[in-house]
């Protein structure tokens, strides 16, 4: 089977580690990564326990693919209870930690307690040990990064850690692995930092050789592999230019947010665009694009790497090596973009680098700075509270100050980390912060793309594209085309992503592979993998499973329907251009009937009935 069948647990407050056998009844339901991590989770935390104490866990886990030579096999999650929005957190990274961890035999690490002082975890296969961490708190991730492998010499060691942000106590700090692949969401690198957990460094040699059916398992690897390649999505439009080839698309059916929301359409859009990452600077003649890069057996090579210039933003206080690593996705140019005004690619890329730098979630902090600007532009925030800056929709300036002040923790950069919805509860405009269940919302307009309005108001997580990518079908036709201004047919069709979904996240590839694949090209690939038999139907069924475990942590956790709802303004002020002009969010029609799908009750509780039907812990 593809499980390593163990994990590490780690008690930071003793500083004990040791060795556990995995639980395989527990895999066969929730098969690994977010289900799996999820379910040790439930079992071992109380759902009303505070994000940032001792009696929280932090849980790294793996995929029964995770190391495997599927595509993109590479991926690993966070799993932990969110201190932005204090339900459950699963945050998926890819990057190479994730098969490196699973090559030196773990399926898992359960991180628990506090470390009375700055500690790393350094894993070399079957071996591993905390190890003082005093001299690199305080430093970024970057600088981390360096310190570690000029200290171990190990060229191949993957790490991942948290920066300044998460040490300063940004709500929505990132874990980030590989230098610029993030655990990025929901604020899980400001739980590792609260553990004094500076950094875990992996070494893995003994590969994953333990498949059901080693010569099945690479046939079909090798067909699903064409079908990617084959793919316009996966095999041309991502290579070339990444997620960001959403950029100018979205735009155009008005579903770009705005300036805080409050349009749907950027006149600058194309100057942030994935087409624009590659055109020469007239500065200095070369593209905001270097190359492009791919994660830990990766076919598709979405990532980006790119180089500022470095004489349009003072750099001299830098290290030799920045300013050279992951490039714009399209939610960060977002949300640092269109959100915030700001059409300088240079200023984004730059407050992009900060960010991974530093370790923050660029949706979260982009949409907190677009909160912060509608604040300042009522009178509402000054200079006074800023210090003398003026943050205004479009300055780069503004941009670029914000993320220095909120990665050193620094004077407004305090009140900034803390999310857009605590930031509009401090200034009296509660109804300004664009969150569901505190999480800040990504790059597509709910007025414009109706379904992502059910997605958001039901996500797990608070408000999530990668929990039901419906974009997918509504823009792109994937798996059909359906109209993104209706509301009919939207309840089935967000269900049906969450489950496949959850399945896709728990397995250990990359969602990005379903713009070509469905799961009929997935199960054929875990059933060569993994002991029993996995049809489609009983991975779906996981999925399912997995979605309702969730929730059921969540409603035990203080959450009720009443949390799955948009803010006014998407459900009062109409679209102001585009084919959307007009419309508000629907999501009073579809609410019932998904409720009515997942077989919740009408206020949205899980019932009895699906607790037994899935059998979830009581």
């Amino acid at each position: 089977m593809a499980w390593t069948k163990k994990l590490l647990r780690v008690n930071l407050t003793a500083g004990s580690l040791s060795e556990e056998a995995l639980n395989m009844e527990w895999a066969a339901d929730y098969i690994g990564q977010r289900g799996l991590g999820t379910r040790y989770l439930v079992a071992e935390t109380d759902p009303k326990c505070e994000p940032l104490g001792a009696d929280n866990k932090l849980i790294f886990a793996t995929g029964p693919l995770t190391g495997t030579a599927v595509s993109t096999g590479g991926r690993y999650s966070v799993i932990t209870k969110s201190p932005l929005t204090g339900a459950v957190a699963c945050s998926n990274s890819g990057g190479f930690i994730g098969a490196e961890l699973k090559s030196a035999g773990w399926d898992m690490i359960i991180f628990e307690g506090k470390s009375p002082t700055p500690v790393m975890l350094h894993i070399v296969n079957e071996q591993a040990e905390l190890v003082s961490a005093d001299d690199l708190w305080g430093k970024s991730v970057w600088e981390t990064d360096r310190l570690l492998h000029d200290k171990y010499q190990d060229p191949q060691m993957r790490i991942a850690a948290v920066g300044r942000a998460a040490e300063g106590g940004c709500l929505y700090a990132a874990i980030i692995n590989d230098l610029h692949r993030a655990a990025g969401r929901s604020g899980v690198g400001t739980v590792m930092a609260s553990k004094n957990l500076k950094a875990v460094a992996v070494r893995g040699t003994r590969g994953v050789g333990n498949i059901k059916d080693a010569a099945r398992f690479m046939r079909s690897v090798a067909e699903q592999k064409q079908v990617l390649a084959d793919n316009a999505v996966t095999g041309q439009g991502l290579p070339k230019l990444g997620t960001q080839v959403l950029m100018n698309v979205i735009n155009e059916i008005g579903a770009l947010p705005t300036n805080n929301m409050r349009a749907v359409q950027f006149d600058g859009a194309a100057k942030i665009s994935g087409e624009a990452m590659l055109e020469p600077r007239a500065s200095d003649g070369k593209p905001n694009l270097t190359t492009n890069a791919a994660c830990f057996g990766c076919t598709i090579a979405c990532g980006r790497i790119s180089t500022i210039d470095k004489t349009h933003f003072s750099v001299q206080n830098k290290p030799q090596y920045w300013g050279n690593s992951g490039g714009l996705e399209y939610e960060a140019a977002w949300a640092m973009g269109a959100d915030t005004g700001v059409d300088d690619i240079d200023a984004i890329t730059y407050t992009n680098f900060i960010c991974n730098e530093d370790g923050m979630d660029p949706i979260s902090f982009g949409a907190t700075v677009a909160a912060a600007m509608e604040l300042f532009e009522m009178g509402v925030i000054t200079t006074k509270d800023t210090g003398g800056m003026e943050l205004k929709f479009g300055s780069a300036k503004a941009l670029t100050w914000c993320a220095d002040q909120v990665a050193a923790g620094a004077g407004f950069g305090k009140v900034l980390g803390l999310g857009s919805k605590r930031l509009c509860e401090k200034y009296g405009h509660p109804e300004l912060s664009m969150t569901v269940k505190g999480q800040e919302f990504p790059a597509y307009d709910p007025r414009g793309i109706q379904g992502m309005g059910l997605t958001y108001a039901t996500s797990n997580r608070g408000a999530c594209h990668l929990r039901s990518y419906t974009v997918a079908s509504e823009v792109l036709g994937i798996p059909e085309k359906t109209d993104p201004l209706a509301t009919d047919g939207k309840a089935g069709l967000v269900k049906a992503f969450q489950d496949a979904t959850a399945t896709v996240d728990s397995l250990g590839i990359c969602v990005f592979t379903t713009f070509a694949w469905t799961l009929d090209n997935i199960a054929p690939q875990v059933d060569a993998a993994c002991d029993g038999d996995w049809s489609v139907e009983r991975l779906l069924e996981a999925g399912e499973r997995i979605w309702n475990l969730e929730r059921d942590y969540n409603m035990k956790a203080g959450f009720t329907g009443a949390d799955d709802n948009l803010p006014p303004r998407l459900l009062k002020e109409a679209a102001n251009s585009g084919p959307a002009k007009g419309k508000v969010s629907g999501l009073d029609v579809m609410l019932p009937e998904y409720y009515q799908l997942r077989g919740w009750s009408k206020d949205g509780q899980v019932t009895d009935k699906v607790r037994k039907q899935f059998a979830l812990p009581a």
